[in-house]
């Protein structure tokens, strides 16, 4: 497929999903089809205390006791409780983009501009987004395809700052012998996820991505995410327009509607060889939030 210019109107002025209009009952079918051993691989990373995030002034993960079952066991026994339950409750506090997670097409404007054509304004309030939360997205069951993209410089991973290009992507698709299809979700292994929570400080400090020439490629094979074992997705810092940041970002969400999976953990799918199977990932309907934490899974 020959790359799309992408307007505001093309699902038309009212439409908060983006990309996942692609993903219909005949896609998904066809994903559950690539099951036949019924393997499952979780491509998701823990969420905990001390999970990398970036920018570091973001909420981390946080978790508290706000009731032990000590104290909830007194209190229902009081109540008259004789069986002796005793529940344990937490509170957590934390940022959406800790972890593995989906990020919503609210996520980013790009000036004035957001998804849809749609102006901050009309989005961005003091409590979420009135418009383009990740409850707008859809659940994802779909075609993924793993393109293994770690050893291309001879090594086991790929080095902060180097760009994963057009090129680079549709080598490694030739050698699988895969062509993209609408509705596919791409997910690409550099390597980098090893040093999550490992070497949080070298993996928060830059990473290896694909240019933005490679996400308009992407776009243009009418994929419904990207996702990557790393923070951003994206190469960072930018090797050629140091000045130009999250460009991937910008074109994916705020033009073509396609949502970016961030921290996944693909290096079992890259290790067995697994190219294309059959993906579930549920965002969570967290109303206003910007994106939300997520459990991927690949299903071969």
């Amino acid at each position: 497929m020959s790359d799309l210019v992408h307007d505001h109107s093309r699902w038309g002025a009212g439409d908060q999903m983006g990309a996942a209009n692609l993903i219909t009952a005949e896609t998904r079918l066809a994903a559950l089809r690539l099951v036949n051993e019924g393997r499952l691989y979780d491509l998701s990373q823990v969420i905990e205390t001390g999970a990398p995030r970036f920018p570091p002034r973001q909420t981390p993960y946080l978790i508290f006791s706000s009731a032990t079952s000590r104290e909830t066991g007194r209190f229902l026994a009081e109540m008259g409780a004789t069986n002796g339950p005793a529940p344990n409750l937490e509170r957590v506090e934390m940022t959406m983009h800790v972890g593995t997670h989906i990020d919503a097409l609210g996520h980013f404007a790009k000036g004035e501009t957001m998804y849809n054509g749609l102006h901050p304004d009309e989005v961005v309030t003091d409590t979420g987004l009135a418009k383009l939360g990740i409850e707008q997205a859809p659940p994802i069951i779909t075609r993924g395809v793993c393109l293994d993209v770690s050893g291309l410089d001879g090594g086991e991973h790929l080095e902060s700052g180097r760009s994963v290009t057009r090129a680079d992507l549709e080598r490694v698709l030739e050698k699988a012998g895969l062509e993209l299809q609408a509705g596919d979700m791409v997910c690409i292994h550099t390597g980098w996820g090893r040093f999550f929570m490992t070497d949080n400080d070298r993996y928060t400090n830059g990473e290896p991505g694909i240019d933005e020439e490679a996400a308009r490629w992407l776009t243009g094979q009418d994929v419904v995410a990207i996702g990557c074992d790393n923070m951003a997705v994206e190469v960072m810092p930018n090797p050629q327009h140091p000045k130009v940041i999250f460009p991937v970002h910008l074109h994916t969400l705020v033009e073509a509607g396609v949502y970016l999976v961030e921290n996944m953990m693909l290096s079992q799918l890259a290790r067995e060889g697994v190219t294309a199977f059959c993906l579930i990932l549920l965002p969570v309907k967290f109303k206003g939030a910007t994106g939300c934490p997520v459990r991927p899974v690949a299903m071969i």
